[in-house]
């Protein structure tokens, strides 16, 4: 007599096919392979993202990541929810970064402000950032992944562009989720400080109830006028001027 498969409660599927599936979902994380073809493990590798570069407010944020010698996945499960933080919801941003922290080998953030933003342009700040997160690591890696298609020019160490490394290297991804969740943190204080924008909810980006706000309220101290939607509005005078 033929085996009944046994279901998962959860996905609905037999075992042996969501098995399949979780392996599929596994391949499609990033992986150590970028940095074993730098050296990794005898080699100190870093990775290193940045976000908030398309946002009309607040600064561009890095952080790096020095991974540890050992990547033990039995040992600590929770690293193959390691991705793109763009795909990982808020929460579990939030569950992973400190685990995330404690398990590097070193890690730190980098950022350049909005005045900064404005007077070299977001690329060149973007990269500002990212050097800033690299000297403030305990550790000097030996070499750098560094997310994107162009490399920071002042760099302690060879490095590596790799395009949507966030979501091919562990390094740059651990690193993206650090970057994400303090950049969140941060936009939460400025939420405060200037009520009546919803940064806690659009973290600055560019949606309709911001640029509703910006529109009533008018930019404040942590606007990028240097940003179309910004400088547009600030030099429309008719927007201040009575109709007539």
């Amino acid at each position: 007599m033929a085996k009944t498969k046994k279901q998962n409660l959860k996905t609905g599927l037999a075992e042996d096919e969501s098995h399949s599936l979780a392996l599929s979902n596994l391949k499609k994380r990033p992986t150590t392979e970028w940095e074993t073809k730098l050296g990794f493990p005898e080699l100190r590798i870093a990775g290193v993202d940045e976000v908030g570069r398309g946002c009309l407010a607040g600064p561009v944020v890095a952080a790096a990541l020095i991974l540890p010698a050992e990547i033990d996945y039995e040992k600590n499960p929770w690293l193959a929810e390691i991705a793109d933080s763009k795909l990982v919801s808020p929460e579990n941003r939030d569950r992973l970064a400190p685990l995330i922290k404690a398990w590097a080998l070193d890690s730190a953030i980098g950022m350049a402000s909005v005045s900064e933003i404005d007077e070299i342009n977001i690329f060149h700040a973007s990269h500002l950032a990212m050097e800033r997160a690299l000297s403030e690591l305990r550790q000097t890696p030996d070499h750098v992944l560094i997310d994107g298609k162009f490399l920071p020019k002042n760099l302690p160490c060879p490095a590596t562009a790799l395009i949507k490394g966030d979501r091919l290297s562990l390094s740059i991804a651990g690193a993206s989720i650090l970057a994400k969740v303090y950049r969140d943190d941060l936009m939460g204080e400025y939420d405060a400080l200037y009520p009546g924008y919803g940064f806690k909810a659009h973290k600055g980006y560019a949606t309709p109830v911001h640029q509703r706000a910006l529109v009533e309220l008018r930019p404040c101290e942590i606007h990028r006028r240097s940003f179309a939607p910004v400088s547009l509005l600030l030099n429309a005078t008719a927007l201040t001027e009575p109709v007539r």
